[in-house]
């Protein structure tokens, strides 16, 4: 017989509780505590023996054997499938996450669309009505589609709609926080009902071979609304990112079973939806201007993709004690560091400055390997140098101040090739292979932050000074 619980589960990180209390230990956020009543049911139906309920034993089996190949369904959006990992697979659980009108819904029913030409698709909005999807497909272009649409919110309908031998091959659940399971007496969205929402979806997403795709909200630190589990009980974890300045969208894979977990897809929004971007090193660049002072351009990697992007930094006197430190598409404690790099081992004075840095285009960078642009467009905009006409920039500064090799520097000077790009400068190499993999770019070795700041001055025929206010004007 089914026994009604209470607990305490904080809304925030999804620790549980006995008591209601005002202030969570885990996470020590305030008033994120609420009581949630679970419908339990015993597990086993056996009679006990040994003082536990019985249970079926495991079948065990050896690491050697022979296992089926998991078939991939490509959608045929081409920047989707890379970061899938090469499409998706039957009974495989992706969550994609990003903030409000990114254009989430718009990706999956695009997909949705385009994946409706091979297989059955189901497409269940919690969200919106039916109504307001169809307008969507229309302005989209993809009326046509034989795509099932439904409007509901309770897990138990949705399962009976999956879970039948003629049921859809892939499945949009938009959103996951809409969701609800009838056993639970607590509201959609809380910790107890995505985690138990997701849970169903994916039980019957495994027995049936069913590719779901669900669609999370994310929190104001960026982060997948609801409990942390939720991420690791599916396959895959998409974060959709972009400015809302900026028509790019970001793609970017940060967990996958299936595939790798580094690879972005690059889109543009447009009227007609998203559109996919064959060379975002070209999109980005497109509005760059030479010979201006404060910009690099950096060649970095993207999972397997090598980009080019543009650095901008602006130092200007500071009109207050504390300095402003601002960053747009970086590492803010990273350009703390490297700002103390700069003062103590290549002698600049950035104490008293304001320092703000954007990577245009709306791109986020993670990789070590930006450091050395990031150095070049501050040391060119403190001193009005640009940066050489044609180069590109890359490698990671130590503490000390030495600039360390990176990985893949063939293929980020072959890109900056391919796009008009002659000169760089770059980390020594490590290898005599990589000193030679080089085409047609020539590269400047750059040992320290001194290097780079001597190769300005010879590019400026002259020592470079720092520019003062009165300079600026």
């Amino acid at each position: 017989m089914a026994k009604s619980s209470k607990r305490y589960v904080c809304q925030s990180c999804g620790a549980v509780f006995p008591r209601w209390a005002g202030k969570c230990e885990a996470c020590e956020e305030w008033n994120s505590i609420t009581e949630e009543v679970v419908e339990s049911t015993p597990i086993g139906g056996g009679k006990r023996s040994g003082g536990g309920a019985s249970g079926k034993a495991l079948d065990f089996v050896s690491l050697k054997g022979e296992s089926e190949a998991r078939p991939r369904l490509t959608s045929g959006i081409g920047e989707l499938d890379r970061v899938l990992g090469g499409g998706l697979v039957d009974g495989s659980a992706t969550l994609i996450g990003g903030d409000p009108g990114i254009g989430k819904s718009t990706l999956l029913l695009q997909a949705a669309a385009a994946l409706s030409r091979q297989a059955p698709v189901a497409y269940i909005s919690g969200e919106e009505a039916i109504d307001q999807i169809r307008m969507r497909a229309t302005r989209l272009g993809v009326t046509e589609a034989q795509v099932a649409l439904a409007s509901a919110t309770s897990v138990r309908d949705i399962l009976a709609s999956l879970d039948r031998p003629d049921g859809p091959k892939v499945a949009v659940i938009d959103s996951i926080q809409t969701m609800y399971v009838d056993l639970l007496d607590s509201a959609p969205g809380t910790v107890g009902q995505v985690r138990a929402s997701a849970q169903e979806l994916i039980r019957v997403a495994k027995r049936r071979g069913i590719a779901v795709l669900l669609v999370g909200h994310v929190t104001k630190e960026g982060a997948i609304a609801g409990p942390r589990v939720l991420e690791h009980m599916v396959d895959t974890v998409l974060y959709f990112e972009g400015e809302r300045g900026h028509p790019f969208r970001i793609l970017r894979g940060v967990k996958n079973r299936f595939g790798p977990t580094d690879e972005i897809g690059v889109f543009d929004m447009t009227e007609r939806g998203l559109e996919q971007v064959l060379n975002p090193s070209a999109l980005f660049l497109a509005d760059r201007q030479d010979g201006v002072a404060g910009a690099a351009v950096f060649a970095g990697i993207e999972g397997s993709r090598p980009m080019l992007v543009e650095i901008q930094a602006l130092v200007a006197p500071s009109a207050y004690g504390t300095p402003r430190r601002a960053v747009v598409g970086w590492d803010g404690n990273r350009l703390a560091m490297l700002l103390a790099v700069l003062e103590a081992r290549g002698g600049l004075d950035l104490s008293g400055r304001d320092v703000y840095l954007n990577v245009a285009g709306g791109l986020r960078i993670a990789e070590p390997a930006a450091d050395l642009a990031v150095a070049a467009a501050i040391v060119s905009s403190l001193t009005g140098v640009p940066v050489p006409r044609g180069t590109v920039v890359f490698g990671e500064v130590g503490l000390s101040g030495e600039i360390r090799a990176v990985g893949r520097p063939d293929a980020r000077l072959k890109e900056a090739g391919k796009l008009g790009f002659d000169r760089a400068l770059a980390p020594k190499p490590r290898s005599a292979k990589e000193g030679k993999a080089q085409g047609d770019v020539t590269v400047t070795a750059v040992g320290d932050v001194g290097a780079l700041i001597r190769h300005l001055e010879a590019e400026a025929e002259g020592p470079i000074r720092i520019l003062d206010a009165d300079a600026r004007r």
